[in-house]
């Protein structure tokens, strides 16, 4: 068990650059194990659901080079290539990897067995599982659809047409990696478009893929090959400092080359409704992605109603909404997000408790939350293991009047390693607790 005391620190000052993005990270590795080649990833993740991720293909007969930190080589193996696992494949906490390599997996010629850790396991895979099978695949869970997952190999795929009912890029990659090996053209479309990685790196690597905002499609049958992969920092890491600065005053921030594709930064238009301070600058592209350096000032936030149409665009970032929400002038209204409900935790209930322990007014309700802005106090939270609620508190302990002791803090790991040093770099207050005591 490791836990974290936050306290105010100074204001933040310097230039950083957050680790590589977890998202690209994942579908480098899966895609360059699939190419015919050797393709070379700059900037990868080195958080444990990647190594996960890399892990897994490792052990499906991918030879995966790591020259450095931060880079991987990929020897590709092709379509056809993988080969039958010698146990179950472990994707540790990473949620995005167990869903995407179930549709990959159903194309396979061997049977797999999927296994996550505790959390991950009671996270629901039916959304996958049910249009997959639609498409020929044989896959079985655990009881309510929880991992583990046993996905059967042999199996001959169709395309198929298919509106996935919850907007969720997941579902739509776990799709289309299962249309590569199915006769005819897999069709995706989304009530409201997701951001679109699987699609472009698969342009990437030339495979022919169609796609445009809310729909993607491709046929089974084509040929991916390598390439050079470069990575930008991950909008989703940057969105803890992003909050932090704007809150502590006198803070001045500037954090390089992150990825700013418009289907992740729902939650930097939030705040700048709110009233934040944010510059996008040197706009460019990075491996074909959108990247930006942000340069972040204190401002004072006000409350919003945040649009319903850009949760989708902000799922991962709300743990730090809620923060900048509880410090901000006034009410903050958020719904449509029940999505939090089904993640690493009940994001919604979690930070509603711990907000609540530090003298926030806030009200549960079943999709969202109502959040009144005002003092912090200091006090003793549980983040239930969720990396990004861990990282969002440590953001509230600065600003909080006493010290917070955060439990549960190590899965910060999963997609942030080195956090902890870094914040301190530019002017957190941060350390780990003595005693590291129990759950509250």
């Amino acid at each position: 068990m490791l836990n974290w005391i936050a306290s105010p620190g100074t204001a933040l000052r310097g230039e950083v650059r957050v680790p590589g993005d977890k998202s690209v990270s994942h579908r480098a590795i899966m895609l360059a194990s699939l190419a015919e080649g050797s393709s070379p990833i700059e900037g990868f993740l080195e958080g444990e659901d990647t190594l996960a991720t890399a892990a897994a293909f490792a052990a499906m007969g991918v030879r995966i080079e790591a020259p450095g930190p931060g880079r991987r080589l990929v020897h590709g193996v092709g379509l056809a290539g993988l080969r039958a696992p010698g146990g179950p494949l472990d994707c540790g906490n990473a949620g995005t990897a167990m869903r995407l390599l179930t549709g990959l997996l159903a194309g396979q010629s061997f049977d797999t067995e999927l296994v996550g850790d505790a959390s991950l396991s009671r996270r629901p895979m039916g959304r996958v599982i049910e249009p997959l099978a639609r498409m020929g695949a044989r896959i079985e869970a655990g009881d309510g659809g929880l991992p583990p997952l046993w996905v059967r190999g042999g199996r001959r795929l169709r395309g198929i047409e298919y509106a996935t009912p919850v907007a969720s890029a997941q579902v739509k990659s776990a799709l289309l990696l299962a249309g590569l090996y199915a006769e005819g053209e897999t069709v995706v479309r989304e009530p409201h478009p997701t951001r679109d990685y699987t699609e472009r790196m698969l342009a990437a690597l030339g495979y022919p893929v169609r796609y445009r905002e809310g729909e993607a499609r491709l046929h089974g049958g084509g040929r991916l090959q390598a390439r050079a992969i470069a990575v930008p920092a991950d909008f989703s890491s940057a969105a803890f400092l992003l909050v932090a600065a704007t809150l502590v005053p006198g803070s001045d921030l500037l954090l390089r080359e992150v990825g700013v594709h418009p289907r992740r930064t729902g939650l930097l238009r939030v705040l700048e409704r709110m009233g934040a301070a944010v510059e996008l600058l040197h706009p460019r592209a990075l491996g074909g992605e959108p990247v930006a350096d942000l340069r972040v000032r204190h401002a004072r936030l006000r409350g919003i109603d945040v649009p319903v149409e850009w949760v989708p665009d902000m799922i991962d970032e709300f743990p730090a909404l809620f923060v900048a929400a509880a410090c901000a002038h006034g009410c903050t209204c958020i719904r449509g997000a029940q999505e939090l409900r089904v993640k690493e935790s009940d994001r919604i209930g979690v930070m509603a408790r711990a907000l609540s322990a530090l003298g926030v007014r806030i009200e549960e309700t079943p999709d969202g939350a109502l959040i009144e802005g005002g003092a912090l106090r200091g006090g003793r939270v549980d983040s239930h293991g969720d990396h990004r609620v861990a990282m969002s508190l440590a953001v509230a302990g600065q600003r909080a009047a006493g010290g917070v002791e955060i439990l549960d803090c190590a899965a910060v790991a999963t997609s942030f390693p080195g956090f902890d040093r870094l914040a301190r770099e530019v002017g957190f207050g941060l350390a780990v607790a003595s005693g590291q005591a129990g759950k509250a």
